[in-house]
């Protein structure tokens, strides 16, 4: 294709993002009451558990406003994602060979799903994380939680929790390309445990130990597993390589 043609093509496949981006906002705006609600509840538990006033509160005139455009541009980025993720694949597609797009298929139809799989998680120990957090207010103070900072820590917490569970995609990624191989990642699961670990204990308090557990035990799980597929791939690749030589050697004889 010629540049003017390229052009071209990126145009429409932006329009055609802008535009589901855009019919996601909408339906975010509607969708942004339950959401608040549902965002709303582990305040409510912090009140109803530790018997003191605990509520979300808005410090300006246009917070409330404020945050639910918020909330409806993130609703929007979310619901609109396949048809945005499918436009932005569409143009690459006719710049790959057979080969990678094979392993971009794989990545995003495997990634996709873990990656929501640990927004789901990060949501799982959001409560507890929110008990734990209040809980050092002493008993006769009260827990008001500015509603856009409150947001933004639930946001950064779930968005954060969902790209680690991608990081043993890219790792089994890697080495279908032939960057790392399946002894090296075997070898550094010491280092990785460890940063799974430290992950973890920043991700979530100190003092919820629960939490840590419930996100480090599905990661380090994840990362033997990713060692496993690559061990995998390896050994095929191996068999394939040696059968390969094996049939060039009488040839060179």
């Amino acid at each position: 294709m010629a540049i003017a043609a390229h052009l071209a093509e990126l145009r429409r496949r932006l329009f055609r993002s802008a535009a589901a981006l855009l019919a996601g906002v909408v339906a975010g705006w509607f969708l942004a009451t339950p959401v608040l609600d549902a965002l709303r509840a582990p305040i409510e538990q912090v009140a109803a558990t530790q018997h003191r006033l605990a509520e979300l509160n808005y410090d300006t005139i246009t917070g409330a406003f404020d945050l639910r455009m918020q909330v409806a541009m993130t609703v929007g980025v979310i619901v609109s994602s396949p048809v945005w993720l499918y436009q932005l694949w569409a143009f690459l597609v006719p710049a790959l060979n057979r080969r990678e797009r094979l392993y971009g298929f794989g990545f995003f139809f495997t990634a996709v799903p873990l990656f929501l799989a640990g927004c789901l998680a990060g949501w799982f120990v959001l409560p507890h994380m929110v008990g734990v957090l209040t809980g050092f207010a002493p008993q006769q103070d009260a827990a008001i939680v500015q509603a856009k900072t409150y947001f933004d820590f639930v946001l950064k917490l779930i968005v954060a929790i969902g790209v680690a569970f991608v990081l043993p995609i890219v790792v089994v990624l890697l080495n279908f390309v032939g960057v790392l191989r399946a002894s090296t990642i075997v070898r550094s699961w010491r280092v990785a445990v460890i940063a799974i670990a430290l992950f973890t204990a920043i991700a979530t308090p100190a003092a919820d130990v629960l939490s840590m557990v419930c996100l480090a035990v599905p990661m380090v799980a994840l990362f033997f597993a990713a060692a496993g597929v690559a061990a995998l791939h390896d050994r095929r690749a191996d068999r394939k390589a040696a059968a390969i030589l094996a049939s060039t050697v009488p040839e060179l004889g």
